[in-house]
């Protein structure tokens, strides 16, 4: 998608061509480690992992998301973008705003300032899609991640880095059936956005119980809490409440406290703080994405791109999920996560 009318790399502004050879290797040593739940330990909580630094031309890369400030997701989502940007001899220009419209004039701007490469989520793909046409149209190579799995081909992006929402949201409902559940509270954080619909309705798919939605406000977590309490005193009958984000599975342990209901709490997503809940009891399974693994993908397949031009997943959406994180497993991520990496 991105071979007409597009201006010159920075890998073709050099006089240098020793790169490949290495640059390929280097790259997929790393994607190996990230891949590995057991890979290179991570440094320290403010380094992610490190990884040497490619002899490639500098670059200029924006990632735009539709971060709701707060939410902690994003933090991994960053380090995994800053860790191959360090990696890359890349130089990351991070903007978010969860209002589609902010979040398209965010792509004008990094457009009009001449970036190299682009990084975007589509959480709302219909308001995103002008703004999207114009850096194909531009030649900008384009990359998207984390949403927009049914969309991103529809509005001329050739590669995607994330989990099938749908399909994931098909597991987490399964495994509600395994687990005995009869009626699940799916919790949506943001109404009209596409991946966490997709979680819902593939929840409602794959659970043999009865499933009820419930839109919440993610920018305002005491009036979540008050939400799910409402709902949990109204309906006794809920056994367990499903959440599609860390930070709404650890506001509805306060809930189901609030509400004395015997509700169990599952989740979409971790955080370091989640996985102390889920060793503590409060919070019963994660299903897991890897939203380090997507940032560091998004940056690290545009470095690709431009050097190489390579192009993962041969026009199919790489998947980074989803698994299922509970107490058999926890162990085995806890110092990743404490490190803001898992």
């Amino acid at each position: 998608m991105y071979t007409n009318k597009r201006r010159l790399t920075p890998a073709e502004r050099t006089t240098s061509r020793r790169v490949t050879t290495l640059a390929v290797g280097v790259a997929a040593t790393v994607l190996l480690a990230g891949c590995s739940g057991t890979g290179g330990k991570a440094e320290s909580a403010g380094s992610g992992m490190g990884a040497g630094s490619a002899d490639t031309p500098h670059a200029t890369i924006a990632m735009i998301t539709h971060e709701v400030p707060g939410d902690t997701f994003w933090d991994l989502i960053r380090k995994g973008a800053e860790t191959a940007a360090a990696k890359d001899n890349i130089e990351l220009r991070y903007s978010s705003d969860p209002e589609a419209p902010n979040q398209a004039n965010l792509v004008q701007s990094a457009l009009d300032s001449q970036v190299d490469g682009i990084a975007l989520t589509l959480a709302k793909p219909d308001a995103m899609a002008p703004a999207v046409r114009a850096a194909v149209d531009a030649g900008t190579p384009i990359v998207a991640f984390n949403s927009g799995f049914d969309q991103y081909q529809a509005q001329g992006v050739s590669q995607y880095f994330g989990q099938d929402e749908k399909l994931a949201g098909i597991s987490a409902g399964q495994r509600l059936t395994a687990d005995g559940a009869k009626k699940a509270l799916c919790v949506i954080q943001e109404q009209g956005q596409v991946a966490l619909e997709a979680r819902c309705a593939g929840v409602v798919e794959g659970f043999d119980g009865q499933t009820e939605i419930l839109n919440v406000n993610s920018k305002d977590l005491p009036s979540v809490e008050a939400t799910i309490t409402a709902k949990l005193q109204q309906d006794p009958s809920i056994d367990h409440v499903v959440a599609l984000g860390a930070p709404i599975a650890l506001t509805a342990i306060q809930s189901v406290a609030n509400a004395a209901s015997p509700a169990k709490i599952v989740t979409f997503d971790t955080n370091a703080a989640l996985v102390d809940a889920i060793k503590a009891g409060d919070i019963q399974w994660a299903v897991d994405q890897q939203p380090f693994l997507q940032g560091y993908l998004a940056v690290d397949s545009l470095w690709l791109y431009l050097n190489n031009r390579n192009t993962i997943g041969g026009g199919t959406p790489t998947l980074t999920g989803p698994a299922f994180i509970d107490q058999s497993n926890i162990d085995s991520i806890a110092e990743y996560a404490k490190s803001g990496t898992r």
